[in-house]
């Protein structure tokens, strides 16, 4: 019963993630991330207690032990953070993700696996669905003028980094449908979602892609019983069809978007790994200042999603990275990339433990390859590969991980995936599971403090509902500046609190100017 009801929560949360979106246009980025962030720990959160007692008892693996310890080097870094809200916050959301996948583990072992992957994919779907309707005219508050095609996750690349990463997904239920029916309806689904990756076009995910359709068709190659059914192969084939014609609709047909030069698709096919000019090189100047971080903080980091914090301080000011309109403030709030965030933020050590998880399962996804008996085992093992290839690679370009959406779908997937191979018993085990399921809580109490500070923000401009707002989320830079700006009693409290969670920010700084 608790089992089902677990998978229910996960169902329900996979769709929700994708959609939930406030209209609190004023917090452009943190209208999408907030509200996903919440559902992420809500479902992690309700799931874990419904299953926690399995996941006490559960035999724990080396990647278990990889992943509880690189949660233990980020709460240590977090600890040393200079916007400790940012860093807890950072922090909830790997230990949602974490939370997630052995939730799916404890699913799968109940034979839960099939629902759970299903409900998954079909997030994937959703999320390209917006992203189309926003590109073919549907301009509604739920979706952002900026970086379109970014339908209800806001950004394009957003939407790109989901298709290319969940199309491993896709194509295992609809290879494994067993209905007729059922087949046309995800290789259609399937086709929306490739037609959503290439109208976006994000270099990051079409490099993400073509290694991910590389490690499927080799994965299926190498297996036997994939390479030996027909049926499979017819089915593939279909996909392909179907995904072709799709996708040539989808580039003839009128759309919204207003993109630059004569052939937009082909010159980004052409600048596809171009890191010479434009955004590649700026990538590479972000990549090697934030290494440099790394360097000054090398156990440690900067702290969880402290990042943004730092980087304005050792950079100069015409860095590509930097908001030029918002002196010492960057562009984003996270790096271009999961594994430049990790080293800088978490530390070397932190990023070490991540990049054996990715290790392991890549070599456990091969273990399961080469044993597979029967056509779904080896369809299970090829999804489990593409998709840690597709995070990987997408990880390595942009925010991945990072972000509530993909570390629902990524981490929850790779549980429902991966078969482990060599456990034992672990007597502290509980504790770990209970600090960690304790944090996935804490998220979502956060996250709802979050919620409930923009709305007043966004909705009332009278000093004491503002100040009620910041007792609420005492880690909202705007809010503190807003109330610096209004003056009153308390106008150095505010101006300071601002400045010590954004040091290196120019308005912080005017606003704290003069107090003492």
């Amino acid at each position: 019963m608790t089992n089902r009801l677990a998978l229910r929560i996960l169902q329900a949360g996979a769709i929700a993630v994708v959609l939930v979106v406030t209209t609190l246009n004023v917090f452009e980025l943190d209208r999408f991330f907030v509200p996903k962030e919440l559902v992420l720990h809500v479902a992690a959160a309700l799931a874990g207690l419904l299953v926690v007692r399995a996941l006490w008892r559960m035999s724990v693996t080396r990647i278990d032990l990889l992943l509880a310890g690189y949660l233990a080097l980020g709460a240590l870094s977090a600890l040393m953070a200079t916007n400790r809200w940012l860093a807890v916050r950072a922090l909830a959301v790997s230990a949602s993700g974490v939370i997630l996948f052995w939730a799916a583990r404890t699913l799968r072992d109940a034979g839960l696996a099939r629902p759970l992957l299903g409900a998954l994919a079909l997030a994937v779907v959703a999320a390209a669905a917006t992203s189309l309707l926003q590109t073919y005219g549907l301009n509604i508050e739920f979706f952002s003028e900026n970086r379109v095609p970014g339908g209800t996750l806001g950004n394009r690349n957003f939407i790109a980094h989901v298709a290319a990463f969940g199309f491993p997904l896709l194509l295992l239920v609809t290879l494994q449908a067993q209905r007729r029916a059922a087949y046309l309806r995800w290789a259609f689904g399937t086709a929306l979602v490739i037609a959503s990756l290439v109208l976006t076009r994000s270099r990051a995910a079409w490099l993400a892609f073509a290694v991910v359709v590389i490690v499927l068709l080799m994965a299926m190659m190498f297996s036997a019983p994939l390479r030996r059914d027909r049926q499979t192969w017819k089915r593939l084939a279909g996909i392909v069809l179907i995904a072709g014609g799709v996708v040539a609709l989808s580039l003839v047909l009128p759309n919204a978007l207003h993109w630059r030069g004569s052939n937009p698709y082909l010159e980004s096919v052409q600048r596809v790994a171009e890191y010479s000019e434009g955004s590649g090189r700026g990538r590479l100047v972000q990549y090697g200042r934030s290494l440099l971080l790394a360097v000054r903080h090398p156990l440690f980091g900067v702290g969880p999603g402290n990042w943004p914090v730092e980087y304005p301080a050792h950079v100069p000011a015409n860095d590509p990275s930097l908001d030029q309109t918002n002196a010492g403030m960057t562009s984003n709030p996270w790096p271009s990339s999961d594994w430049i965030a990790c080293i800088a933020e978490r530390g070397i050590a932190a990023f070490v433990l991540l990049a054996l998880v990715f290790v392991r399962f890549g070599t456990a996804g091969l273990r399961q390859l080469k044993r597979a008996i029967d056509v779904q085992e080896g369809l299970a093992a090829a999804a489990l590969l593409g998709i840690v290839a597709g995070a990987a690679v997408a990880g390595t370009f942009d925010a991945v991980l990072l972000l509530a959406v993909p570390a629902f779908l990524v981490w929850a997937a790779l549980g429902a995936l991966w078969i482990p191979d060599e456990t034992s018993p672990r007597p502290a085990w509980g504790f770990a599971v209970t600090v960690i399921l304790a944090l996935a809580v804490y998220g979502a109490v956060r996250s709802t403090a979050q919620v409930m500070a923009m709305d007043i923000y966004a909705t009332h401009s009278d000093r004491a509902s503002l100040v009620r707002a910041a007792r609420i989320d005492p880690g909202n830079f705007r809010l503190r500046l807003r109330l610096a700006r209004i003056g009153g009693h308390a106008r150095c409290e505010n101006a300071r609190a601002a400045h010590a969670l954004f040091p290196s920010a120019r308005v912080a700084a005017d606003a704290s100017r003069g107090c003492r």
